[in-house]
Order: C-alpha cells, then sequence, then structure tokens
C-alpha cells in the first residue's frame, strides 16, 4: 500500500472513530439519570410488620427491582443509581448530595408507612417545593407515579401532599423530587402485600413506567 494511501485509510480510521466516539457520548448524556433512594438501612430499620419484616429489606428490594427491569425490559433507557445497593446506612446528606454530583434529572425516596391508626391505607407522595418549576415538576412526578399505582394495582391513593424531609429539601432546586410512601405496614393486607415478591415487581414496574412517562421517552 503507498504512504498516500496508508494516510488515507488512517485518516479514515481516525474520523469513523471520533464520529463513534461522539455518538456513543452523545447516547450516553441524553439518557436521564435517575437516583432511587431505598429509605432507611442498617440500624436505621424504619417501620416493621407484625412479624418483623422491616421497611428498610422492603425499600431496597423494590428500588433493585427498579434497576433490574430498566435493564431488561427499557435496555438501560434510564441511568438508573441507588443511595444504597446493600443493607447500610447512609446519612441522609450523603444520598441528596449524591444527586447533586450526578446532577440527577429525577430523585425518587422509597418507604412504607406507619400508623397508630391500623385501618390507615394507601399511598402518599411528598414533595418539598424549592422553586416553582421545582414544585411543579415534582407535583406532577408524584402524580403521575401515583395514579399508575392507583389506577393498575388498586392502591388508595391518599394524595400529594407538602413534606419537610431532609432528602427533599437537601436535594437540588432543579430536579423533580419526591418521597413515596407506598403503604401501611400497620395495616395488615398493605403489609402482606408490600412483602411479597411478586407485588413487589408489580411496584417497581408501576414507578418505571412513571418515569417514563413523566419524561415523555
Amino acid at each position: 500500500m503507498s504512504t498516500l494511501n496508508q494516510i488515507i485509510v488512517l485518516l479514515f480510521c481516525l474520523v469513523f472513530l471520533n464520529l463513534s466516539y461522539a455518538q456513543n457520548g452523545k447516547d450516553k448524556a441524553i439518557n436521564p439519570i435517575v437516583v432511587i433512594d431505598p429509605g432507611h438501612g442498617g440500624k436505621d430499620a424504619g417501620a416493621t410488620t407484625r412479624n418483623g419484616i422491616k421497611e428498610k429489606d422492603i425499600a431496597l428490594s423494590i428500588a433493585s427491582k427498579i434497576v433490574l427491569l430498566n435493564d431488561k425490559l427499557f435496555e438501560n433507557l434510564l441511568e438508573l443509581f441507588l443511595t444504597r445497593y446493600t443493607d447500610t446506612l447512609i446519612s441522609l446528606g450523603d444520598r441528596t448530595q449524591l444527586a447533586k454530583k450526578l446532577k440527577a434529572d429525577i430523585f425518587i425516596s422509597i418507604h412504607c408507612n406507619q400508623a397508630i391508626n391500623r385501618t390507615a391505607s394507601g399511598t402518599e407522595v411528598f414533595i418539598h417545593p424549592k422553586s416553582e418549576v421545582q414544585a411543579e415538576e415534582s407535583a406532577y412526578l408524584g402524580f403521575t407515579i401515583q395514579k399508575g399505582l392507583t389506577d393498575i394495582l388498586g392502591i388508595n391513593n391518599r394524595g400529594v401532599k407538602y413534606g419537610n424531609f431532609q432528602v427533599l429539601r437537601g436535594n437540588d432546586n432543579s430536579n423533580a423530587t419526591v418521597l413515596l410512601e407506598l403503604g401501611f405496614l400497620s395495616q395488615t393486607d398493605e403489609a402482606i402485600y408490600l412483602t411479597k415478591e411478586k407485588s413487589q415487581y408489580a411496584i417497581a414496574l408501576v414507578i418505571l413506567q412513571s418515569i417514563i412517562k413523566f419524561l415523555g421517552l
């Protein structure tokens, strides 16, 4: 091969590689970044069912299933990160700091509820408005998730509410931020439902589909 042909081939390869790299970078950049925060962890068990199943374990199980379904069903359409992947206690500040460092588009904290009144049931979504745009985005995300849980799974809807929680306060004022209370572990039927793996997959799928719908993907 002549020197001229070698140069032409080399230039072609360099252009092709640069285009491929740029395209790959573009693809990664357009994937929305979502941080899922499984509440509690470690020595902080959260609420518990009558037979001792802990909120921290339910929250982590559902969050892990969201990651799995994003991979298996949606080919990682979202860039998903968890604030904890194991039974460890992460400070509330570190949870929100992760979302800030990643410049997350969405932050969702997953919890289960508990009440003295053992008949209390249903899901609640909490937001902490930090700006007009953030309030609107957070409320719409919360409404979308809750509507899915009610319409698809039949879970009682207790509404979108204001909550002065640190994981909401500490987040960036530009991302949609919600805290989900998925049901009451003090209510027998909901406790049984939330501890079943099949139910957890269903909840995880509804949350994932709701995020995708919210983002218009």
